[in-house]
C-alpha cells in the first residue's frame, strides 16, 4: 500500500486555499523501501534545493501529515533534520519556513567551493590527465551546443563539468563533499540564475579552467577555478538581489 504527499504552496503573507493547492500538487508515493521519515525528508530537501519549494515558503506540519495519511511525528522529524542542515528555519507561532536568500552562505560555499575544487583538480591532473583533459572539452562541447539551444539545459552541464573533476580525483569524500556544496547553491533560483548571458560566462570560466588544466600548472588552475567560482557568486547575487527587491534583470 502507498501514499501520497502534498507540499503546502501558501506563504506567510498570502495564505492559500488548502484544497485548491492539492489540486496541481505533484505527488511522492511512499514505498515500504524506506522510513517514511527519510522518505519525507528526502522529498523535502530536494525541492528546497532545486528551488521548488522557494525561500520563504511555509511548510505545514500537520497539512503534510494529513495528507499523507499518517502522524505528525515522521513528518517533524524530517523537518527538524531539514532545519539542522539550515535548510529551513522554525519561527515561533508559525511553524517551519523556508529560509530566504542569504549572501553570506553563497559567500561561504563559494569559497570552501574554491577550496575544495581546486585540490580536486590537482588530484585529478595527477591521477588521470587526459581522461580529465578529453572529458572536461567534451563537457563544454555540449555546454556551447546547449547555450544556443536553450540555456536552461546547461544547469546539469555545468554540475557535470565539477563533477568530472572530482571523480577523477580519486577521492570519494572530496566528490560527496562538492555534490553538497552544489546542491545547496541550487536553492538560489536556478531557472533564474542560468541567464544567457550568465552561461556565457560561466562557460568562459569553464574553458579558463580547462586551459590551465591543459598546461598542467597547479597555480594557474587555481586561479583559474577562483575567477570562475567568484564570477558565479557575483551572478547569483546580481540576481537573487535584483529579484528580492523587484528590479528587473535582462536576459
Amino acid at each position: 500500500m502507498s501514499r501520497t504527499i502534498c507540499l503546502c504552496n501558501s506563504t506567510l503573507t498570502k495564505p492559500q486555499n488548502w484544497g485548491t493547492v492539492l489540486h496541481g500538487m505533484r505527488r511522492l508515493v511512499i514505498k515500504n523501501t524506506k522510513s517514511i521519515r527519510q522518505k519525507i525528508y528526502d522529498y523535502l530537501r530536494e525541492r528546497v534545493l532545486n528551488g521548488e519549494i522557494p525561500p520563504r515558503q511555509h511548510l505545514v506540519e500537520a497539512r503534510i501529515a494529513k495528507e499523507i495519511g499518517t502522524s505528525r511525528t515522521p513528518i517533524r522529524e524530517a523537518l527538524h533534520s531539514l532545519e539542522l542542515e539550515g535548510l529551513i528555519e522554525s519561527i515561533p507561532r508559525v511553524g517551519y519556513v523556508v529560509k530566504p536568500i542569504d549572501e553570506d552562505e553563497v559567500e561561504e560555499i563559494c569559497k570552501i567551493r574554491v577550496a575544495i575544487e581546486g585540490v580536486g583538480a590537482c588530484w585529478a591532473m595527477e591521477k588521470a590527465p587526459q581522461r580529465l583533459i578529453k572529458d572536461l572539452k567534451k563537457n563544454i562541447s555540449k555546454s556551447e551546443e546547449a547555450a544556443r539551444r536553450d540555456p536552461k539545459t546547461f544547469v546539469e552541464l555545468d554540475a557535470q563539468f565539477h563533477e568530472i573533476i572530482a571523480r577523477l580525483s580519486g577521492s570519494k569524500r572530496l566528490q560527496e563533499l562538492g555534490q553538497t556544496l552544489r546542491r545547496h547553491m541550487l536553492r538560489y533560483r536556478i531557472q533564474s540564475i542560468y541567464l544567457t548571458e550568465n552561461v556565457s560566462r560561466a562557460i568562459q570560466g569553464h574553458k579558463g579552467i580547462l586551459k590551465a588544466i591543459e598546461k598542467g600548472h597547479s597555480g594557474e588552475v587555481n586561479k583559474a577555478i577562483k575567477l570562475h567560482l567568484e564570477q558565479s557568486k557575483k551572478d547569483i547575487l546580481r540576481y537573487a538581489f535584483k529579484e528580492e527587491t523587484g528590479a528587473e534583470v535582462s536576459t
